[in-house]
This record gives C-alpha cells, structure tokens and sequence, in this order.
C-alpha cells in the first residue's frame, strides 16, 4: 500500500514554518505574498492559506502594501514567551519521561551529538535545527494533544529571534542543559527531566536579553 501523499497546501505551510522557526526571515524583515511564492515556486493560493495560518499562530503579522513581516518581540512579549515556555515545557518534558523507551532514548543521544557537532563546527543554522530536533523529539513523547500545539506556537515566535542572538554570539554561547536532561530521563526521574528543561530554557532567555543589551535595534522598546 502506498503513504498518502501531504497535501500540497500542508507542505507549502511547513516549509514557511521552517523559513520563520529556523530564522531564515529575521524579525522585522519585510517580505510580500508574491516574493514567497517566486521563492517557492508554487501558486498563490497555497502560500496565501499559510500565511493567513501563520499569522494567526503570531509568527508573522500583516503590514501595509500586502508587506509581511516577523515580528520583532517587545520586552513584554518577550517576558510572556517566558513565561509561556516555562510553563508548557517542563511539563511535556514530565509527561514524556515515563513514556521514553529505547527508541526514543536514542533518538534524543543522535539529536543531541549532531547539535554538540555544530556547536564545535560553528553552524549556526544546524545548531537551531539539532536544537529544534531535542525539544520536539522529547515533547512529542508525551502525546500531549494540547501541549504539543501550545509549545510548537511558542517556538516559531521565539525562533527567528534566537536565530539572531545565535549568529551574534556565535554557538560557543550556546550550551544547553541536555546532557541532564538525558540522565534524568535514563534514571525515570520526570521532576529532574522537568527541572533541567527548565534551566535550559531560562539560559536561552538570558543569553537572548544579554544580546538586546548590546544591540537596541533587536527589540523594541516598550
């Protein structure tokens, strides 16, 4: 039996996701609803539905002139974002540690020694995605129906920024906490698995407003 086919609209929607997740559009970098389609090579009404989806989600918003744009975070947002993370994350990373098998376990050693490769090799690009990878290959463990969508929403809005940061500071800033992560989930301990998310996340945020210190122009005022 063949796999259905994704729809053409679905994919279209993904590969602007991963344009917006992964910082290939930069906060505040305009773009037009005809620039992505001759991007893309795909018709309008596809790339129209995606952005529409998009926008709704808070990953991009609409200007004047059928302009585009990723938002650029004001210090409140930012704070909300947070906060937001904060709460979800820990959680589905609780969740999904009683529920991380073999499988799994070895999905999340291969993420994490690819993202420890592009540290060394200063990709900035692989480092977001190998990042995305660990995050989501733990959250989705947890087959938090309600979760997992709040979750995947937060990070296209907080994507594009880290994406910045990380080119400015370069990988050697960006050490993670997923070495405990793994311990806890190898031990069955979903409060440390939870805890150690949770320190990851707040190093994330903090390297973020060190480098809106250095740069005003990477945030708006409030």
């Amino acid at each position: 039996m063949s796999t259905p086919r994704t729809p053409a609209h679905e994919v279209i929607y993904a590969r602007i996701r991963d344009m917006i997740l992964f910082g290939d559009l930069a906060p505040g970098q305009p773009v037009t609803l005809h620039g992505l389609v001759d991007r893309m090579g795909v018709s309008t009404t596809p790339v129209r539905e995606a952005v529409r989806r998009l926008g709704a989600e808070g990953a991009l918003e609409r200007l004047g002139n059928r302009r585009i744009v990723v938002p650029v975070l004001d210090a409140g947002r930012l704070d909300e974002l947070e906060f937001a993370r904060l709460a979800i994350e820990p959680r589905l990373a609780e969740m999904a540690t009683p529920k991380v098998g073999h499988t799994e376990m070895k999905a999340l050693q291969d993420a994490d020694a690819a993202l420890d490769s592009a540290i060394r090799a200063g990709d900035t690009p692989g480092y977001m995605r190998q990042n995305y990878r660990f995050h989501f290959t733990l959250y989705r463990a947890a087959n938090a129906q309600v979760l997992l969508p709040i979750a995947e929403a937060l990070w296209l809005q907080y994507g594009p920024l880290g994406r910045v940061i990380c080119g400015r500071f370069g990988t050697g800033r960006m050490a993670d906490r997923h070495k405990e992560t793994l311990a806890a989930l190898a031990q069955g301990d979903a409060g440390a698995a939870a805890r150690a998310i949770a320190a990851d996340i707040r190093q994330g945020f903090t390297l973020m407003r060190d480098g809106m210190r250095t740069d005003e122009n990477l945030i708006k005022s409030d």
